[in-house]
């Protein structure tokens, strides 16, 4: 977002520089969390998930620690995709991408299942395919044409103005994030606690995630490409930018629920059972409730990215936090443990989530309050 801002106004030298200090503060801060899980992850594991089976957590802890090997290739991997989007080129964080879960991919069919490595496999080919992603993509950021790349380690120098300017908006976007994640891993402990065992019902939201993405990373192109739009047009391109997630949701839900709903739970969970059977265990029917509670989930991630790239990250991240743990959280453990509500109860929680955060974002958008907040 600072990056695109200086774009916008037509000052490459603090651009590049702004850059610069993003790979700084990436590399050195993915660095300190990679070092903190490998020394603490079996002491993180089990205030997570508690008291498992022993075999169970040998593997999450081998799994913990290769990923955290891979935080500084994924951290460097985001920090030059989202320099390329700055510029206004998808184009090769789309396809570093690409590359990325292609490797992952294959990499997992051949360790897992050519060398049965199992878990170890797993872990190495996501480790392999991240730092394979961040090589390239640097590469690609140090090339004589790109106005972004980094001119020597000199320019790595931490910068007290640059690095103000980005964590002014970067550390409540992390706080938010952080956070957001938090509450996920509670609700998948309380979602642990329901039968049968739940990796059925994970499974089963994959085919969701799938059809929810391009609403999603619609809302990264509007933060990274909002800074370059002039003020004065910023809050007609918003409107422009926000019908489309939703569109996007609502027209894949009209074709896939008749059609493509049946063929991916068949896939990732198996028969589909009755939906009034089934809502209390987490069966094949998890993906029809979450699919039919998701129409509000683009807008509630595209309006904040929206607010964000104008300056406005507090306000996102208060609104977000509260959402979190008022409804995801706060409504979802008391539904589940007082009123003894099953995975049905969960998605309205993730509903309302999502619907009071599209609502908070949408009346703050409207009243404009966030075009008097400054990036830079």
């Amino acid at each position: 977002m600072v990056t695109s801002q200086y774009i916008g106004r037509q000052e490459p030298k603090d651009a590049k520089n702004a850059a610069a200090q993003i790979l700084f503060i990436l590399s050195s801060f993915s660095l300190l969390v990679a070092a903190v899980v490998v020394a603490g992850r079996h002491a993180i594991l089990r205030g997570i998930f508690g008291s498992i089976d022993v075999d169970v957590m040998r593997y999450a802890e081998t799994y913990f620690l290769l990923s955290a090997l891979s935080y500084p290739f994924i951290g460097l991997y985001n920090a030059g995709a989202a320099l390329f989007r700055a510029q206004g080129n998808s184009k090769i964080s789309m396809m570093s991408s690409l590359v990325m879960n292609v490797v992952n991919i294959g990499g997992n069919a051949v360790l897992i299942y050519g060398f049965k490595m199992g878990v170890m496999g797993a872990a190495l080919a996501s480790l392999v395919s991240r730092a394979i992603a961040c090589v390239a993509v640097l590469y690609l950021l140090q090339r004589p044409a790109c106005p972004l790349r980094v001119d020597g380690l000199q320019a790595l120098a931490p910068k007290a103005r640059l690095i103000q300017q980005i964590l002014r908006v970067g550390i409540p976007a992390g706080i938010e994030n952080g956070m957001f994640q938090i509450g996920k891993l509670s609700v998948s402990s309380l979602t642990s606690t329901l039968a049968p065992p739940p990796l059925r019902q994970r499974r089963g939201k994959h085919h969701h995630h799938l059809f929810e993405h391009p609403g999603q990373r619609r809302g990264h192109g509007c933060a990274d490409r909002g800074g370059p739009v002039p003020w004065r047009r910023r809050k007609r391109s918003g409107r422009v930018l926000l019908p489309p997630p939703d569109a996007v949701c609502l027209l894949r839900r009209m074709v896939h629920e008749p059609f493509g709903l049946p063929v991916c739970q068949q896939i990732c969970t198996g028969p589909v059972q009755p939906l009034a059977g089934s809502l209390r265990h987490g069966a094949g029917s998890d993906g029809v409730v979450q699919h039919r509670f998701a129409v509000h989930l683009p807008s509630s991630f595209t309006m904040p990215n929206i607010l964000r790239a104008a300056g406005d990250a507090r306000f996102t991240m208060t609104v977000s936090i509260v959402s979190m743990w008022a409804f995801r959280v706060g409504f979802c453990y008391l539904c589940v443990l007082a009123f003894h509500g099953g995975l049905l109860a969960i998605w309205m929680g993730m509903y309302l989530d999502w619907a009071f955060r599209s609502l908070c974002f949408f009346v703050r958008f409207v009243r404009g309050k966030w075009l008097e907040q400054q990036v830079i």
